[in-house]
């Protein structure tokens, strides 16, 4: 349902737009000054409302409402903080010129101390023991204590960080699977363009997993330590020092970037979201689709970024299936959670959508496209399959090769056959081995229909691999790609559980890499009776935990909206594949 709200948005907007999907979701291409105002996300809801094309529901007009009141505050908000970062540069620039004639003056003491001292023929014990210290860079107390008086003269010389103003509250967005909370929050996201400068729309499994890979950069420090061994060459090995006074002053720099790397969070955060090292001013949204504290990782992960973020005066809009205190039912890190609620509730308005109907459904019951997703597996329905596989190849006008695929964390995938945009996979090859959401981003990316054959019943047996399917599906959907399945039987019989128990958290298979080894962080197993069913309200007997729940109705509610004709129509507008290839009519 989110993604068809993008592709009305180009029907509903005065002035065609382009976009590209990066994969951070939608970003604009045109420059910030350039950019014409989007409809607000109260006005664009009641406009789909009218023209039929969205049902009305009181919750959701009640979010929209609110979206839209916080959109109004980001103007002046914009104004503030572009002052304020300008404030900051000049701040930062004065403390840093401060600083380093600071670091002179004691290197020019110590330079006079030493040579008075070679002057001087009879040394006594005193003068040798003064000697010795200044041989030697101030090694732990020491060093700190230096660090952190020359901090305090900055202080005093230049004042203290200037304060950033106020952030207008953001909004965490709750509410059942299908319930409209992404869609309201990609309406507002698109209304922020042109007015806020730094913007950014994050799913839960790339948030994570970028993460990860920045805190992997941060602690190998590679980049870091070349830039920082240029900049101590670039400035005190060309000083009119002795070499011992220059190694001094260049332990002194290195101390100085330890302590800011002393908390590894905060700077991956820096780079999270802005660059903070860049020109660039003014505030900054961020947009995260389904908040989760699946296991300590995430928490401890969400903790540090986000509370960094908001901080730093980053609004926050987010969607979750659970309010903030319920997220972390296991009771995981429980003070770290503590704190990281705080700060949320603190930055954020908490509202429910309160709706139970799943309007991913609704949509579709009137609408369904039954030429995507071919049950059951018999022989009728597989030669149905192959002859559409036959003809996507033949309308691309390519031929069918081989590809791999650059995966993050430095690995690779191999797509053993794909051809211009489309590729085609078995559900044993993308879900029977031990690769993850690293590896169905890629495939998302780069190809905009996806073939995925002999998908069984999903039950206690194969678990691990109705994990992999989950994430798979999330990915696909995330990414708008055009998906043919063939299946043991239909969407809403997928997820039968057995007598065997309940399955695991699905939640938690998405961080499973090869690089981590094929295991999860997680392992969860709800006791619980099992009993037989097939619809998709007789999911909710068959799991014994709602995060299972969750996970499994998300999974059917986007393979039935997948089907239909309004989002397949927007493939061609919003996955990443055409907007790397533009068409003859875009400039």
């Amino acid at each position: 349902m989110k993604r068809i709200l993008f592709f009305l948005s180009s029907r509903f907007s005065d002035r065609p737009s382009k976009f590209r999907l990066t994969h951070f979701r939608l970003y604009c291409d045109r420059a910030h000054s350039s950019v014409s105002r989007r409809p607000g996300p109260l006005a664009y809801y009641k406009s789909l409302v009218n023209q039929g094309k969205l049902k009305h529901d009181p919750y959701q007009e009640k979010v929209a409402l609110e979206l839209d009141s916080l959109l109004g505050r980001l103007d002046q908000y914009e104004k503030d903080m572009e002052e304020y970062h300008a404030n900051l540069a000049k701040w930062e620039e004065n403390r840093e010129n401060e600083r380093r004639r600071l670091l002179m003056e004691e290197a020019k003491s110590k330079q006079q101390g030493d040579a008075l001292t070679s002057i001087n023929k009879r040394r006594n014990m005193f003068q040798k023991w003064m000697s010795r210290k200044f041989d030697n860079v101030e090694p732990g107390v020491g060093k700190w204590v230096s660090y952190l008086n020359r901090e305090k003269k900055l202080d005093s010389l230049v004042g203290k960080r200037p304060t950033a103003p106020p952030a207008p509250k953001g909004l965490y967005i709750y509410g059942n699977v299908g319930s409209g909370k992404t869609m309201l929050m990609d309406m507002f996201y698109s209304a922020t363009e042109g007015i806020v400068q730094h913007r950014r729309r994050l799913h839960f499994h790339e948030a994570m997993l970028q993460i990860h890979d920045l805190m992997h950069k941060v602690w190998k420090s590679q980049e870091m330590e070349k830039s920082l061994q240029s900049s101590i060459s670039n400035w005190v090995m060309n000083l009119p020092f002795d070499t011992k006074i220059k190694e001094w002053l260049a332990e002194e720099e290195r101390y100085k970037q330890e302590m800011k790397m002393k908390n590894i969070l905060p700077a991956v955060a820096d780079k999270f979201l802005v660059d903070r090292q860049g020109y660039q001013r003014g505030s900054s949204i961020l947009c995260f689709d389904e908040i989760q504290t699946v296991d300590v990782f995430a928490i401890v992960a969400l903790s540090g970024i986000v509370s960094r973020l908001l901080s730093t005066g980053t609004v926050l809009v987010a969607t979750s299936n659970r309010a903030p205190r319920d997220l972390n039912q296991d009771g995981m890190q429980r003070e770290i959670f503590q704190e990281f609620i705080a700060r949320l509730e603190e930055h954020c308005e908490i509202i429910l959508i309160g709706s139970e109907i799943d309007y991913r459904r609704h949509i579709a019951e009137s609408s369904i496209d039954q030429t995507h997703y071919f049950w059951p597996l018999d022989s009728n329905k597989i030669k149905e399959y192959e002859n559409m596989w036959s003809l996507v190849v033949s309308q691309s006008g390519g031929r069918i090769t081989s590809q791999t695929l650059p995966v993050m964390f430095g690995r690779t995938l191999e797509v053993p056959e794909s051809c211009n945009g489309a590729a085609r996979f078995t559900f044993e090859y993308l879900c029977g081995r031990p690769i993850g959401a690293a590896d169905y981003i890629a495939i998302a990316k780069t190809y905009h229909t996806v073939f995925i054959g002999d998908i069984p019943v999903m039950s206690m047996r194969i678990r691990d691999k109705a994990r992999r399917f989950i994430t798979l599906v999330d990915e696909l959907y995330n990414h708008h790609c055009r998906l043919y399945c063939s299946a043991a039987t239909s969407v809403d019989d997928l997820f039968q559980g057995t007598e065997e128990g309940t399955l695991f958290d699905l939640e938690s298979f998405q961080f499973e890499t090869e690089t981590e080894n094929p295991r999860l962080r997680r392992d969860v197993l709800a006791e619980g009776n099992v009993s037989s069913g097939g619809t998709t309200t007789g999911i909710i007997s068959l799991l014994s935990g709602q995060e299972e729940m969750f996970a499994f109705r998300r999974a059917v509610s986007r393979l039935i909206e997948m089907q239909t004709p309004l989002y397949l129509e927007g493939v061609s507008y919003l996955h990443p594949y055409f907007q790397e290839k533009p068409t003859e009519n875009q400039s």
